[in-house]
């Protein structure tokens, strides 16, 4: 048997930051990673896709000790646009502070995935890619272990515990259904805690590759945070998809006629490539679909890949069992600001350096301090924005852009919008307080029965 200082399940952008700041810190570390083949990468990694890029001030909370390579990024961006069936918002800052220089930019994903593994293994951390954990056992008599059993029959002993398996939560449901009831476990099943998100890699036109922006179309299709967008690549490839809810039903769909995606044939939500050809079809009508033909040595299966994003509040961890999670496993991405590498770097960086000083007890507390602002504004828009329709998003978007000036938008400033203005600054002020304290958090320590 494998003995280890901290384990960690999930080689992603969370699992490889824990890595990284456990061997750091002198812990022995191993990040255990299933491995899922990619077109546009050599060998296996992790199974973390995701459409965005990073914004500015994302940078910044991760809190690396080094600049992300260069070779990693796509395109620089100055900008994004979020259109609604009839009015369109412009974004060229996001008001929060932050030591890089442009919006931000788009990445090559098994690049970055890439590149955070080196780090983590020039850190000393082991990598073990291509091996998957089949069953945990706790030990919580005395100092809390734990023991992992590998598909290959193999076990690692550790005594912290990282869970960093995103947000399908594979081997972190198996672990905290231990310790949690059946009411807590079933919003944490995957179907209910997160959205599904489909992609294809297309070649655009030159004409309409975009390369500083990236677009979301509010309004288009039914759901919560169900929206298109276009990502700008390697020029003239672009990432075009999409998310929506998981398992809606057509019945659920109130004034179907206002969404331009759907069809009056349609009897249940239509495939996410449906989604897609309809939305080429919308917003570029003097093109054909053959146009934007796709890019079938990218992605995971012929320039197309699918993916679970959150769409739930985060939870704490049980460390009194040794146990952090930790990214989209913990909840901490969103499908409505459409992903959170830098929320899952930054919890993996708390986790693994606290569990190798043996300081974990303290994992939830700094979490909150360190990303909580982030976490709790996102949760307080999806919340808000639960119910739209597509009038709704014109509303916002004309209001947004009647009380813009030239340094950009705050929420505080929707007051000089009028009765609608100073509604909606009032409920996102109330729906904030709500929250205050780490209340965003669906699941509190003093939940789990130990």
């Amino acid at each position: 048997m494998q003995r280890a200082d901290v384990a960690i399940v999930g080689g992603g952008p969370a699992g490889s930051a824990a890595g990284y700041t456990a061997a750091k810190e002198g812990a022995d570390a191993v990040v255990i990673e299933k491995g899922v083949p990619r077109a546009d990468r050599e060998g296996l990694g992790p199974d973390s896709t995701d459409a965005a890029g990073i914004l500015d001030y994302w940078v910044d909370l991760m809190a690396l000790d080094e600049p992300i390579p260069e070779r990693v990024k796509l395109q620089e961006l100055n900008a994004a646009e979020f259109i609604g069936p009839n009015e369109t918002l412009e974004v060229t800052d996001t008001n929060l502070e932050s030591s890089y220089p442009n919006f931000g930019f788009t990445i090559h994903r098994a690049r970055f995935d890439d590149w955070l593994r080196e780090r983590a293994e020039n850190a000393g951390a082991e990598y073990r890619v291509g091996d998957a954990v089949s069953d945990i056992e706790s030990h919580l008599t005395g100092a809390p272990s734990h023991t992992l059993t590998l598909r290959d029959g193999s076990e690692i002993r550790a005594d912290y515990l990282v869970l960093a398996d995103g947000p399908q939560r594979t081997i972190t449901g198996t672990v905290l259904q231990n310790w949690l009831g059946d009411e807590h476990m079933e919003t944490l099943s995957s179907r209910k805690a997160n959205h599904i998100a489909y992609q294809e890699y297309r070649r655009l036109p030159e004409e309409l590759f975009e390369r500083d922006r990236i677009k979301f179309w509010w309004g288009y299709m039914p759901g919560h945070t169900a929206y298109p967008w276009v990502f700008p690549n390697d020029e003239p490839v672009a990432r075009v998809g999409l998310t929506m809810p998981i398992g809606m039903d057509m019945a659920d769909v109130e004034n179907r006629e206002s969404y331009r995606l759907l069809r009056p044939e349609d009897d249940r939500i239509p495939q996410g490539g449906t989604y897609i050809e309809r939305m080429l079809e919308d917003v570029y009508p003097e093109y054909d679909l053959e146009d934007f033909p796709l890019v079938e040595d990218r992605g995971k299966t012929g320039g197309t890949e699918t993916y679970p994003i959150s769409s739930t509040r985060p939870i704490e961890s049980p460390t009194v069992a040794n146990v952090a999670v930790v990214g989209g496993a913990m909840g901490a991405t969103s499908a409505f600001h459409e992903g959170g590498d830098h929320v899952a770097i930054r919890t993996g960086h708390i986790a693994g350096r606290l569990a190798a000083q043996n300081k974990l007890g303290a994992y939830n507390a700094e979490w909150q301090r360190a990303i909580g602002d982030e976490v709790r504004r996102n949760c307080v828009f999806a919340d808000m924005v639960r119910g739209y329709e597509p009038d709704d998003w014109d509303t916002v978007f004309g209001l947004v852009n009647s009380v813009t000036s030239d340094d950009g938008f705050t929420p505080r400033e929707l007051v000089y919008g009028g009765t609608t203005g100073a509604k909606l600054l009032g409920e996102y002020g109330l729906r904030k307080l709500r929250y205050w304290g780490g209340r965003y958090a669906q699941v509190r320590e003093d939940d789990y029965a130990m």
